[in-house]
């Protein structure tokens, strides 16, 4: 049976040296990092729980990815460099083909945006992880929710609505082929985080405010609007639906795309002026971006369809309390 210290080195702790911001990784109290010099620390921690987060039995490879990835939406969201990244696993059972299939999921993550784990904890009990990470960014270019201002352009990455599709056919709701059932399992289970865009809007001062959205865009753009202190007008029908949800009758797709959650894009609101900026930076980094709607001084949100007629859809996002 392996002990949690022989656990944490033989699927946790890496035979190589440090990256070069970790002065001190895995091994001790606590980690040290050093960020650059001059840079400010982005810092964020999400939680995953089996049953609530993800279903019981699922995949360990997939989960290792986007345990990872909503903490790398989050630095996104802010406009910030991955640096590093502790975990703490609560675990029912130690087993071993489980453990190596998370930790290679984990890792070629990581590996690729550069996101060095550099301690945390292990121990018994419900299937538990949580991550926290850290990254950095310049003083004063952070896309913070307090930023948006009226005349602002709102925006969204990628496509919105197809993980909710995938968890409308796991309950029966809908009926999916099996190449859209493979497509919106990946969108759920193995999400993209958009840290290229991200930096790329901070870096060059492209956009004011920014989130990711993980709650459903109609609950999480309330988080700026409130912050900001502005309204906002949403066009339902630009929001960009992926491929599966978009063969939808058109109100499932509306109710999918505005309100659906674990989309992990990015909804960031810009001037009018850099819409050109915008537009290349997403080609640059390879994410799609679309314009769906703009900030408004008077409060509260409107929904509309493609003709700027008011819908009344009665949409909200998700909420870790609901009984739902």
């Amino acid at each position: 049976m392996l002990s949690e210290f022989d656990l944490i080195k033989r699927y946790f702790q890496r035979d190589r040296a440090p990256g070069p911001n970790t002065f001190l990784g895995i091994g001790d109290d606590c980690a040290l990092l050093s960020p650059t010099p001059g840079k400010v620390l982005a810092i964020s921690s999400d939680m995953l729980v089996e049953d609530r987060h993800f279903f019981a039995g699922a995949d360990p490879f997939t989960l290792g990815h986007k345990c990872l990835a909503v903490n790398l939406s989050d630095l996104a969201a802010m406009g910030a460099r991955p640096l590093g990244f502790t975990l703490a696993l609560s675990l029912p059972v130690a087993e071993p083909d489980w453990l190596d299939a998370f930790s290679r999921g984990l890792f070629a993550l990581a590996d690729a945006h550069g996101c060095e784990l550099v301690g945390g904890d292990t121990t018994k009990g419900p299937l538990n992880v949580c991550i926290t990470i850290f990254g950095e960014l310049a003083p004063g270019q952070a896309l913070r929710r307090d930023a948006a201002r009226a005349g602002d352009d709102i925006w969204i990455s990628g496509t919105l609505g197809d993980a909710r599709l995938w968890l409308a056919a796991r309950r029966s709701e809908v009926a999916l082929d099996a190449a859209d059932h493979a497509a919106t399992g990946q969108r759920m289970h193995a999400p993209t985080p958009r840290v290229a865009l991200g930096r790329l809007l901070a870096e060059g001062g492209l956009a004011h405010a920014a989130l990711d959205i993980s709650d459903g865009l109609v609950g999480d753009v309330k988080h700026i609007l409130a912050a900001s202190r502005v309204g906002a007008v949403l066009d339902v029908d630009a929001l960009p639906a992926g491929p599966a949800l978009a063969r939808q009758p058109v109100g499932l797709r509306r109710r999918f795309a505005a309100a659906g959650g674990d989309d992990y894009e990015l909804c960031f609101t810009a001037p009018v002026a850099q819409r050109d900026a915008i537009v290349a930076a997403g080609t640059a980094c390879g994410t799609a971006v679309t314009r769906v709607g703009s900030i408004t001084a008077e409060p509260g949100l409107c929904l509309v369809d493609a003709d700027g007629a008011a819908l009344d859809l009665q949409l909200a996002g998700w909420d870790h309390f609901s009984p739902g």
